[in-house]
């Protein structure tokens, strides 16, 4: 707590950055009275990890006046920033309004890519199985979005130069005898604050330490992703569907296939945001192109795959779909290699609840998923906006935080396991199970009634 003591014309205070209001109705106390307030003291916040979720909480925090401290174990902002774009659904898109300051918020909207959001499901003959339909929402903030991670990064760093400390790889904590934590780097430079919150992804360190049972295990799913470029003269060498909207590419067993456009032709960067700041196509966050993603079942790949150059998966994946539908074996060939990546599948197992303490975790730091059912970046966007209004809802830290990871681990949890069924389906073996499949998605094309009650 903090104490303040008004005496006549004065006010002291055993803490800055507090602005004392006149609670007394008689106006002044005389010099000789003296009037003892006592108000709740402003915990400090540090945020390990910089990723979406750690930045879009630091910027929610930072925008309601909480002093917070971010850090970052890469050296520089652009370190091993991933080139692929990302969907975001309504529940980020609210995170994002409720967190971003005005002019950030429209800065984002400012640079998403252009696209319907109609989702197709594809034979691997391109052959129509189901076109879901979503039209656009009047708000913005509940709306779907394509957005460059890249230029999402740029977006969540801006305004937090002095918040975000780099080079700062967490080791450790340790609890003090006043309550606050202490936290270790491996610079040998030390940190204390009253609130610790882990944001640094599958492989959280403050996770191993904190909750030592709650585990990330491999799925056996292995992925290889790439980039199309669309322009004028290639949208004109593949199906139109592709380019329209996102789809799921399903054949007969053991594999599946994602492709979405991420169209930004004609948008200008919003005061440095949008702006290719790294050299390379992989990088290049100016450009349009076709995210594809190519995932099988365990034993399909190669075995090593995983020291393979960029040319040579996709030399891979075009000989496991060799095939399938000419526009799609053209849109792995015409990728340029370095944009062409592995992206092994790993899942969080859920664990029961924990007692509520100063530290929390949010986004893969404790319900990493897989991308099948694109919602990871979402459910941690989730997370920042729950806790940031947890963090400023006037409640008492800890029945905050515990409110909090009430409702994270319900909803998190869940897409833990939506997202590990999705990605079963995606890669399954079951010949029957596949044929099944599609003849209820070419069923629910028939009827939109069904269609509707089936993907609402």
């Amino acid at each position: 707590m903090r104490a303040l003591v008004r005496s006549g014309s004065r006010c002291f205070s055993s803490g800055a950055r507090l602005t004392v209001e006149d609670y007394h109705p008689s106006g002044w106390l005389t010099e000789s009275s003296v009037w003892l307030i006592v108000v709740p003291m402003s915990n400090d916040i540090a945020i390990i990890g910089g990723g979406i979720g750690g930045l879009c909480l630091a910027q929610g925090l930072r925008k309601a006046g909480r002093e917070v401290t971010v850090y970052e174990r890469d050296r520089t902002p652009g370190d091993r920033v991933q080139g692929y774009r990302v969907h975001i659904d309504p529940n980020g898109a609210r995170a994002l309004h409720d967190c971003l300051p005005p002019e950030l918020w429209q800065a984002f909207l400012a640079t998403t890519g252009r696209g319907g959001q109609d989702f197709g499901f594809l034979t691997e003959q391109l052959g129509l199985l189901a076109l879901i339909e979503t039209p656009p929402a009047a708000d913005p903030a509940g709306d779907h979005h394509s957005v460059s991670r890249i230029t999402l990064r740029q977006v969540l760093l801006s305004g937090l130069e002095d918040v975000v400390h780099y080079g700062k790889t967490f080791e450790r904590y340790e609890r003090l005898p006043d309550g606050r934590i202490e936290l270790f780097f491996a610079d040998g430079s030390t940190a204390r604050a009253d609130v610790v919150i882990a944001a640094d992804g599958g492989n959280s360190r403050v996770r191993a330490q904190y909750l030592p049972h709650a585990r990330r295990v491999d799925t056996g799913i292995t992925t290889v992703a790439g980039k199309f470029p669309l322009t004028d003269e290639t949208r004109r060498l593949i199906a139109p569907r592709l380019s329209d909207g996102p789809n799921s590419i399903i054949p007969p067993k053991g594999m599946g296939m994602f492709v979405a456009p991420h169209d930004v032709t004609g948008l200008a960067p919003v005061d440095g945001i949008g702006v290719t700041e790294q050299g390379g196509a992989l990088m290049d966050n100016t450009s349009a192109y076709i995210l594809w993603a190519v995932g099988a079942a365990e034993g399909r790949f190669p075995s090593d795959l995983s020291g393979m150059s960029g040319e040579r998966l996709r030399a891979t994946v075009e000989r496991m779909i060799g095939s399938w539908h000419p526009d799609l074996r053209r849109m792995v060939s015409m990728s340029d290699p370095e944009t062409v990546s592995l992206l092994p599948i790993r899942t969080s197992i859920p664990i029961d609840p924990w007692p509520a303490s100063t530290i929390t975790l949010l986004g893969d730091a404790i319900h990493s998923m897989t991308p099948m059912r694109g919602i990871g970046a979402n459910t941690a966007l989730r997370d920042a906006r729950l806790l940031f209004q947890a963090l400023t809802g006037g409640r008492e830290t800890v029945e905050a935080i515990a409110g909090y990871e009430e409702q994270m681990r319900e909803y998190g949890f869940a897409a833990v396991r939506d997202s590990l069924d999705a990605a079963r389906q995606f890669v399954g073996e079951s010949l029957l199970g596949r044929l099944g499949f599609k003849t209820f998605l070419r069923t629910a094309q028939r009827f939109p009634r069904l269609k509707d009650k089936a993907f609402s």
